[in-house]
């Protein structure tokens, strides 16, 4: 008996541990104050959206008479603003179907593009030993600090005048029509993405255990298969959290698809026709409330589809084991 109370006051003693910061903050977050202040925040952020889809759904005369909270005292709802912004064919409606399109396909390429070619990028960076590898890394690092539009001119010149170097032409412009203008706005997306994807993936791919990819060298296995066979699935959620981010700047990006692309029917996308709407017909609220709306529906869906992966993400190469 004399040796077991010891024993159980160490017990006691490590259960309880040292109160840490960390130990300390996370309590704070936890308790009902810290609740109830995330639920408030939570409220007043959705407060806007959730005005914007009921002004989306209400006739034109009470949208443009009274305020969209009066819809609980006095409702009246109708989808014509939706049919007239997606498909309707005079020049006053949005005509946002085709709009719609061609965001899909800027965006879908725009998100892939990167996420393949830095993910080589970081497993290379991070797995091959090569001369100049830690320079490589550190000119990558610091092509995040170069701001995007210092980039638009000398690519656009890029598109459209080629390369010269001495008299010779090493690359002739591109000379792009219509359709094909999506392949310009792809290559500038994509040069964007690049260093802060390399950056983040190469964080995580570094701290992956090296027992593992030992032990794949040891059975024969070559970098590509280590790649496609081991890292691609254990970077799952970074790669979720690098293609939420992407997938949201190229949606909602204006300046990029307008310089790239154009604003023309064949090209543009629903931003373009957004800030055209907003711009020429302001006073039209029902249908610019269904077409802000129209915008924002995709990127919800691909968040919450994406969410679980969302925060470990976030996190990946923030901490090791």
């Amino acid at each position: 008996m004399t040796t077991a109370t010891p024993t159980i006051a160490v017990g006691t003693q490590q259960t309880d541990g040292p109160k840490t910061t960390a130990g300390r903050v996370r309590k704070r977050l936890n308790s009902r104050t810290a609740t109830l202040i995330s639920i408030v925040i939570a409220v007043v952020w959705t407060i806007p959206t959730f005005g914007l889809f009921i002004s989306s759904l209400r006739p034109e005369d009470e949208i443009k008479t009274t305020g969209w909270w009066t819809a609980f005292t006095n409702p009246q709802f109708t989808l014509e603003n939706y049919q007239q912004v997606l498909f309707g064919r005079s020049s006053s409606s949005g005509q946002l179907a085709s709009y719609f399109i061609n965001s899909l396909a800027i965006t879908i390429p725009s998100v892939l593009f990167p996420l393949a070619f830095a993910s080589l990028a970081a497993y290379a960076l991070a797995w091959i030993n090569f001369r100049g590898r830690d320079w490589a890394y550190i000119a990558i690092f610091a092509l995040q600090i170069v701001p995007l539009q210092m980039a638009l001119v000398p690519l656009l010149k890029f598109f459209s005048t080629g390369v010269t170097l001495g008299g010779v032409t090493l690359m002739p412009a591109w000379d792009l029509v219509d359709e094909q203008k999506f392949a310009q706005v792809w290559f500038a997306h994509t040069c964007f993405a690049l260093p802060f994807a390399v950056y983040l993936l190469h964080n995580f791919i570094s701290q992956l255990p090296g027992d593992l990819m030992e032990a794949a060298r040891v059975d024969g296995a070559t970098h590509p298969k280590i790649f496609r066979t081991i890292v691609l699935p254990l970077i799952t959620p970074a790669l979720a959290a690098i293609g939420i981010f992407q997938f949201l700047w190229v949606w909602n990006d204006l300046l990029v698809a307008l310089i790239f692309a154009g604003g023309g029917d064949e090209t543009a996308p629903l931003t373009v026709r957004l800030a055209e709407m907003a711009g020429t017909r302001g006073n039209e609220w029902q249908r610019l409330t269904a077409g802000a709306f129209v915008s924002i529906v995709v990127p919800l869906i691909v968040f919450l589809s994406l969410q679980r992966y969302f925060v470990r993400g976030l996190l990946a190469g923030s901490v090791k084991g």
